[in-house]
């Protein structure tokens, strides 16, 4: 892996705008004046963004965590992605490379050579790769299992909405037979009333009148 890396790096034809950028470093190192010290960083760091970007650019192409560029704040820095960068040290020759963890910034790499530095960034890109494949992956794990969990339920609350269902239609039919009955009992309790009442009123009436037409009734 190293050999093919040393390879690729021979192979990369001579540039000029790196040339100009070494120049300019050694010519602010040769004056010490602090701004073009600054430029010198500024240049240093460009020299290693040009040679680590044709590695950002063997990424897949829906990986969207990498964002190679460098910020010209007050402290120049070269943003590999949202947590890592590579910073100049004090004495405005080596490179730092940096990363933000929950526990404070710790420290990758440290050189002066580039090469050592695309080296480094180089692992760090491909452990950020794993690191999300085996995200994606418990993402879908986590989806599949919230899937199994819902026809699981599904399944229980289907199995007991039929059992309502059967239980409501049994109690639907028990139900339907009470009333019927109460409504047979309802009205042969009001023929025996109208039956009572005739009775009482023949008792009263009907016998005196029948008499007095008729003469001694039948019954």
């Amino acid at each position: 892996m190293d050999e093919k890396k040393a390879d690729h790096l021979k192979s990369v034809p001579p540039s000029l705008k790196a040339a100009l950028r070494r120049a300019r470093v050694e010519s602010a190192e040769q004056s010490h004046a602090v701004a073009e010290l600054r430029e010198a960083e500024i240049a240093r760091l460009e020299i290693l963004e040009e040679a680590i970007r044709p590695v950002l650019d063997q990424a897949p192409d829906d990986v969207d965590i990498f964002d190679l560029g460098i910020s010209y704040g007050e402290r120049p820095r070269l943003f590999i992605d949202m947590i890592g960068f590579v910073e100049m040290a004090h004495d405005k020759r080596v490179y730092r490379f940096q990363q933000n963890t929950r526990h404070g910034r710790a420290i990758i790499a440290e050189s002066e050579r580039v090469e050592r530095m695309v080296e480094a960034i180089a692992d760090y890109v491909a452990r950020r790769l794993v690191e999300r494949e085996r995200a994606l992956a418990s993402d879908w794990r986590s989806e599949a299992a919230g899937l199994e969990a819902a026809k699981a339920k599904g399944a229980e609350g289907a199995g007991a909405a039929e059992f309502a269902a059967d239980a409501g239609a049994q109690e639907s039919t028990v139900g339907d037979l009470f009333r019927i009955f109460f409504m047979m009992l309802g009205a042969l309790t009001f023929c025996a009333i109208v039956a009572l009442g005739v009775g009482m009123l023949w008792q009263s009436w009907g016998r005196a009148l029948w008499s007095a037409h008729f003469g001694t009734p039948p019954f």
